[in-house]
């Protein structure tokens, strides 16, 4: 500011009038300091604008997951650079922190708010049942976008898509294939979108007029998916067609299946969400449920900052997810 005011031939404080876009100084004055400080490659403070009620330029969002998870599932990953996309074209920054409860989740927040670090959160992996950081986050005052079904939201607005379209549609093409015994490896009990997945399955299983699909969940990851579809295989009636709730775990089934001698698809069909580069270059390919993720980040980016404009967000609910037949499915051995 002293460089600018020498230069300029005025006071530091009508450099600080004209950079704020304040009023006290002449339109002649303003633009000549202006250009001074863009001569000088002046640029605004984030933080101290944030402590004197400017914006901080940047939006927040935690993620309850184990830090690995950003290196192996593509969901997350295509749904930053949706974010992204849409957050850097208005100079704003993406800050990202990794936790391990939802009381940390929560604390975070209220520290970011309360230090002005962010002006605004995208919370994700919502609870079925009385997620504490939706009141919490309200509570605050922080701007903010629920990513999931808005019957969970509560006073946040939602980006969501209703996955139970998606379960329906793989259950009747799976059923007209001849499958029967159908099981699904699913995510974490506890979240609103596998509630809703699990509900679709029984009533999906039922439309179709085939007993209800046997259901085991897990946190996602490899292992577990492993773990999982080995139960599922070596079991008294073991299912001709497992659907699994990310492409982690159906690309691990298929190694499980290997390991006791079964092939694809002739002897298990695998249906896997959502699809990406890995279930395309296994083989067989892999049947997916397939969706344009990093559209579904770029809505819920631009929701978020017309929050933060102090604009009313209704929820909005993106296309349902569409299944794509590939190599890992066909009639089952048993079939009429």
């Amino acid at each position: 500011m002293a460089d600018i005011a020498q230069r300029a031939g005025v006071s530091k404080v009508a450099v600080s009038y004209a950079l704020n876009d304040q009023p006290g100084v002449s339109a002649a004055t303003r633009a000549a300091i202006k250009s001074i400080a863009e001569e000088l490659g002046w640029r605004p403070n984030s933080a101290a604008r944030a402590l004197t009620g400017g914006r901080a330029q940047t939006v927040g969002l935690t993620l309850r997951r184990p830090p690995r998870t950003l290196g192996v599932e593509p969901f997350f990953m295509e749904f930053i650079s949706g974010v992204e996309s849409v957050l850097s074209a208005r100079s704003y920054a993406l800050m990202l922190q990794m936790v391990d409860s939802q009381d940390k989740e929560i604390e975070v927040c209220r520290r970011w708010w309360g230090e002005r670090r962010v002006d605004g959160v995208l919370l994700t992996d919502l609870r079925a049942d009385d997620d504490a950081r939706v009141p919490a986050i309200a509570a605050l005052g922080l701007p903010a976008v629920a990513i999931g079904p808005p019957e969970v939201s509560g006073p946040l607005p939602a980006v969501w898509s209703y996955d139970g379209e998606s379960v329906h549609e793989i259950v009747r093409y799976l059923a007209v294939l001849g499958h029967r015994r159908i099981a699904r490896v699913a995510g974490a009990a506890e979240l609103a979108h596998t509630r809703v997945r699990d509900a679709a399955l029984s009533a999906a299983c039922a439309e179709a007029g085939i007993p209800e699909a046997t259901v085991i969940h897990t946190d996602y990851s490899g292992d577990q998916g492993a773990r999982a579809t080995r139960a599922l295989l070596i079991a008294a009636e073991r299912p001709t067609a497992i659907v699994f709730d990310n492409d982690i775990m159906a690309v691990a089934a298929l190694s499980v299946a290997q390991e006791l001698g079964l092939s694809l698809p002739a002897d298990l069909s695998v249906v896997a969400w959502d699809e990406s580069a890995l279930t395309q270059v296994v083989r067989p390919m892999l049947s997916a449920v397939t969706r344009d993720i990093p559209a579904y980040g770029e809505r819920a980016a631009r929701a978020l900052l017309a929050v933060i404009e102090g604009e009313e967000v209704a929820d909005i609910r993106e296309g349902y997810a569409r299944f794509v037949p590939r190599g890992s499915t066909c009639p089952p051995p048993d079939a009429p």
